[in-house]
């Protein structure tokens, strides 16, 4: 289960020339945002990649003004996260064993980077409805083939649910509101 002073968000690769081609794209932003705004409600660290930007484009303009004011995209060209050091730096300086995945595209850079990450002894929570591909095929066989894996499968609402552990959480209001809204 998570916990909030052993987690840290990871937001893999929005990046609007891909975001906007990924199955359900819509949804999938929207629920980021929800994360997004939970994590910083909890006061988690939260790494955010850009894949290539040089070729494929900054992150999509409502996850740069969510992030952009505390955190700087770490820019790499591997597809795992965990094969980029500047990640693996900064990873390494939170402290946390927990990582928390949303993103694009499920079946290259997360899929790779969730098994870099839990073979490094992380354990790993895929929001499995705040990642996609282009394809939902490829999609929904990278997410079966992360389970089988080993890897904890998500959702938004549990996620959150997880970190506020009770309604007489301080923050449940505000929290909440990113669950009711998905």
């Amino acid at each position: 289960m998570l916990n909030a002073d052993q987690t840290v968000l990871t937001v893999i690769d929005m990046q609007g020339r891909l975001a906007a081609h990924v199955h359900e794209h819509g949804k999938i932003l929207t629920r980021i945002q929800h994360i997004i705004k939970a994590s910083q409600a909890f006061a988690l660290p939260i790494l955010w990649t850009e894949q290539a930007p040089d070729k494929i484009g900054e992150s999509v303009e409502s996850i740069r003004n969510l992030l952009s004011h505390n955190f700087k995209p770490i820019h790499k060209r591997s597809f795992s996260c965990y094969a980029c050091p500047e990640y693996v730096c900064e990873l390494q300086k939170i402290h946390r064993r927990q990582v928390l995945i949303t993103g694009i595209e499920t079946h290259v850079c997360i899929y790779q980077t969730v098994q870099d990450l839990q073979s490094h002894g992380y354990q790993v929570h895929l929001v499995a409805d705040a990642v996609s591909s282009r394809q939902a095929f490829d999609h929904q066989l990278a997410i079966a083939r992360m389970r089988d894996e080993g890897i904890i499968i998500t959702t938004t609402e549990m996620a959150i649910c997880e970190l506020l552990k009770s309604a007489d959480h301080p923050k449940f209001k505000e929290i909440i509101s990113h669950i009711k809204t998905q």
